[in-house]
C-alpha cells in the first residue's frame, strides 16, 4: 500500500454549513501539519469566487487548490467527506468529498495528483468515500490500489 493521503490528513463526517466551511476543514489538516498557512485556504475561497465552482470536478467531489504560493510550504494532500453535501454552484453538486491540494510549484506534485486521480476513477469510488463514518475506512480506501 503506497500511502497517498496521511492518517492526520482525513477527517471523516466533517458538518459545515457551505462550501467556504468545507474547504476551510480540508485546509485546517494542512495548517495542523505545519504544510500551509492561512493566506492558501482564503486563496482557494477566492479562486471560487472569482474563477466559479471549477473545483468540482466530479459528482459529489471538490479538489479544492489555488496557485503555488509562498503560504504553501509542502507538497500536501488532505481529505475530508461531509456529513451533508454542500453545494459550490456546481451541476456536480451536492459536493460530499473534499480533497485539498497544496503545492510549492507547477511541477513537483503531478506524480502523486496522477496516483490519486488513478484510485479516484475506480467504480464507485467518490460514492464509497462520501459514505465512510470510520477515519480508517477512509485512509484505507484512498491508500489501497
Amino acid at each position: 500500500m503506497e500511502e497517498l493521503v496521511s492518517m492526520e490528513k482525513i477527517f471523516v463526517q466533517a458538518e459545515v454549513s457551505d462550501w467556504k466551511e468545507a474547504i476551510r476543514a480540508a485546509g485546517a489538516l494542512l495548517i495542523d501539519s505545519g504544510d500551509i498557512e492561512e493566506a492558501y485556504i482564503e486563496d482557494m475561497i477566492r479562486s471560487v469566487n472569482e474563477l466559479g465552482p471549477y473545483m468540482v470536478i466530479a459528482k459529489g467531489f471538490a479538489l479544492a487548490h489555488a496557485a503555488p504560493c509562498e503560504a504553501v510550504k509542502n507538497n500536501a494532500v488532505s481529505l475530508i467527506n461531509l456529513k451533508d453535501g454542500v453545494e459550490f454552484g456546481s451541476a456536480n453538486d451536492p459536493v460530499k468529498v473534499v480533497m485539498c491540494l497544496a503545492c510549492i510549484d507547477k511541477q513537483s506534485h503531478i506524480e502523486n495528483l496522477s496516483k490519486i486521480a488513478k484510485r479516484l476513477m475506480k467504480k464507485d469510488m467518490i460514492a464509497k468515500l462520501s459514505e465512510c463514518k470510520e477515519k480508517e475506512e477512509l485512509y484505507e480506501l484512498i491508500n489501497t490500489d
